[in-house]
């Protein structure tokens, strides 16, 4: 295994990996690097459950290197700071999110937006710069560099903060992208209200917008308006409900991984309306022309962020206190964790108390 024989890799640790594609997590020592002249050592204390660690430990979508260590969205407490380190210290509360390396040379690299580099490597079932196979947060320590590092506002709870570091990122990217951060009073639809629906909502209503909630479960309006603040709910596969709602919105933003039509959400937007992508289904989505060309409406994707923007993202969240609802388990729970996500059974957010400490 790369990892196991990079000569550096001097440093045991102990996390939870899954051997194949039955996806079961057991527990698994490995070896990681020595803090390296740019690295910081950090001592994990959260780890998030995000979809894509189910799709990776089950190699849905065929690209996993067994054993995979899964978890990219970690906070916790820096250990160790490397000798070109300047803008972090030992004690700092950090955060690590899906991105370990990337080329540092290319145009994306050099413009802020290295989460668009062709060589990009991912915290986790990734190639290190050093050939070694990235392992995740599911493990007590972690080794990064310290440009994919950011910071944690003081005033945010760190478990409630980690799933900021995909979930959020990968909402609040788009919504800065469209124009939502400093321009209040728009109408912003969200499709799909599980770990990124949820936090979108959250960011939209704090950044000033009437919000929609655009979901196939009528159960969840109560939980949608009530709990989390959204101004309106359109049951999907409603005729009646999707006619009313017709050209009503400026922005969707579509979090859902299941296979679905992006025709009827499109008929929702407004003429030059924009609708966001960010969930990743396995099959090809349906995009029928007419509502794209009778709308001039516009469909565009988006990948997490930029490190620059996460922590801009985290700052803003620092700001307006905004956090994830969260279910707080502990590792031995993993495995009924990524069973009851695969059935979409969490509110809204599985998050590993890694270090057993709930109270940090």
């Amino acid at each position: 295994m790369a990892l196991q024989s990079t000569p550096n890799h001097t440093q045991t640790v102990a996390g939870w990996a899954a051997h194949d594609s039955s996806g079961k997590i057991v527990p698994f020592i490995f070896k990681r690097r020595e803090n390296g002249v740019n690295d910081v050592t950090i001592k994990v204390m959260y780890c998030g459950i995000c979809h894509t660690d189910l799709h990776h430990v089950k190699n849905d979508w065929g690209i996993t290197m067994y054993p995979v260590v899964p978890g990219h969205e970690i906070t916790g407490v820096i250990t160790k700071v490397g000798s070109n380190v300047k803008n972090f210290k030992i004690g700092n509360r950090v955060g690590v999110g899906c991105l370990a390396a990337s080329c540092l040379e290319c145009e994306f690299c050099k413009n802020s937006q290295e989460n668009y580099c062709d060589q990009i490597q991912f915290t986790y079932n990734g190639i290190f710069w050093d050939g070694s196979i990235t392992y995740g947060g599911y493990s007590n320590m972690l080794v990064a560099d310290h440009r994919y590092v950011v910071r944690v506002p003081d005033n945010l709870r760190m478990d409630a903060a980690a799933p900021l570091l995909c979930a959020g990122i990968t909402v609040f990217s788009p919504m800065k992208d469209c124009q939502l951060l400093d321009s209040p009073g728009k109408k912003v639809g969200i499709v799909g209200l599980g770990g990124l629906g949820h936090v979108a909502v959250k960011m939209a209503k704090a950044f000033g917008h009437h919000v929609t909630v655009i979901s196939t479960s009528p159960s969840k309006e109560i939980e949608a308006k009530q709990r989390l603040g959204a101004d309106c709910f359109i049951v999907s596969n409603n005729d009646e409900q999707m006619q009313r709602g017709k050209r009503t919105l400026d922005v969707i933003l579509d979090t859902v991984s299941a296979h679905h039509s992006l025709g009827p959400i499109l008929e929702l937007l407004k003429v030059n309306g924009t609708l966001a992508v960010v969930g990743a289904p396995s099959r090809p989505m349906e995009l029928p022309s007419f509502p794209l060309i009778f709308g001039k409406r516009a469909v565009r994707g988006s990948m997490t962020g930029s490190m620059e923007e996460t922590q801009e993202m985290m700052d803003v969240c620092g700001k307006l206190n905004i956090t994830c609802d969260i279910e707080l388990i502990q590792p031995d729970q993993i495995n009924e964790a990524l069973d009851r996500l695969a059935r979409n059974d969490v509110r809204y957010r599985f998050v590993i108390d890694i270090a057993g400490n709930s109270k940090l």
